[in-house]
């Protein structure tokens, strides 16, 4: 593609003001410079273009029927770039895209959305799995959702909205024999799981059992629906399947230090990012509570 022979952007808005407006110091206003900054670029696109755009006296300048036509140019391009900018950014503000650690979208966040959506039907979310720290000058995301204890970073807000509760979960079969006898499921990005259940229930787990890693959280939740053996998850993510009884929950959850955070940027005073917020709470508030306690035995 050839390159293209325009003139500084810089001089076309200048003249465009001008010929919109009738006068420098108008033009000047709007742009937020100088009288004499907007006579320079009017010149130097007179120079470039080989001839007059204006004439008459400084203090009276009109368009020849040079500047009319470039005028007329400058306008029917300027008038399609404001519109189409102004239909992307209307579409922008309308959308809100959203971070989430996966298995909480998964089993959670996306099977509300339909309630969102009904009471805001112009906006759009856009649900994209993630799990590292929270940077908006990194990462394209608007918001971000994160299960931490705090989150902290330079111009963030966070706004815990869900608290957090886990216990190990097993197929109803496989509770029938007792924790002790199921093997432990584990996934690799949270190996240590199963320790921070014990320090947070007082059990006293015996290491001495066998052991099954997977991937993801939601793969170990299935790999425990199928009968492979118990492993320990937030309360909110099986929440849907204990009380259908794919799942068996014999131990009950205990409260952890983590809560589910809503992180935007401080500068974000969007209205789609502040009616997503508003109703995460008012879910996070109806969702149901768990069985706290665990047997404090050794297991």
């Amino acid at each position: 593609m050839p390159k293209r022979n325009l003139p500084p952007l810089t001089a076309l808005r200048a003249f465009e003001a001008f010929a919109r407006l009738g006068r420098m110091n108008l033009a000047a206003d709007e742009l937020c410079v100088t009288h004499g900054a907007i006579s320079r670029q009017v010149r130097s696109l007179e120079r470039l273009c080989g001839v007059r755009l204006t004439q008459g006296p400084r203090n009276s300048l009109r368009l020849t029927e040079s500047g009319l036509d470039l005028a007329e140019s400058l306008a029917s391009a300027f008038e399609g770039i404001e519109r189409t900018f102004t239909s992307l950014k209307s579409a922008a503000d309308r959308e809100l895209h959203v971070s989430c650690v996966g298995t909480l979208a998964m089993r959670w966040l996306i099977p509300r959305l339909p309630a969102f959506h009904a009471r805001h039907p112009g906006l759009n979310i856009r649900v994209t799995e993630a799990y590292g720290p929270v940077d908006f000058g990194r990462d394209p995301f608007d918001a971000a959702i994160r299960l931490a204890e705090s989150v902290v970073g330079e111009g963030l807000e966070a706004t815990p909205f869900l608290d957090n509760f886990h216990g190990p979960v097993m197929s109803p079969r496989l509770a029938e024999l007792g924790l002790a006898a199921a093997p432990r499921l584990h996934t690799r990005p949270h190996r240590q799981a199963w320790r921070e259940w014990a320090e947070h229930s007082g059990v006293t787990i015996d290491a001495g059992v066998e052991h099954r890693e997977y991937e993801h959280l939601f793969y170990m939740l299935e790999a425990a629906v199928a009968g492979l053996g118990a492993g320990v998850s937030p309360w909110i993510y099986v929440a849907g399947d204990v009380a259908s009884g794919r799942l068996a929950a014999p131990y009950g959850f205990v409260p952890t230090p983590a809560r589910f955070h809503f992180v935007t940027p401080k500068s974000a005073a969007r209205p789609v990012t502040a009616a997503f917020r508003d109703w995460l709470l008012e879910e996070a508030a109806s969702a149901p509570l768990p069985l706290v306690g665990a047997v404090a035995a050794e297991l």
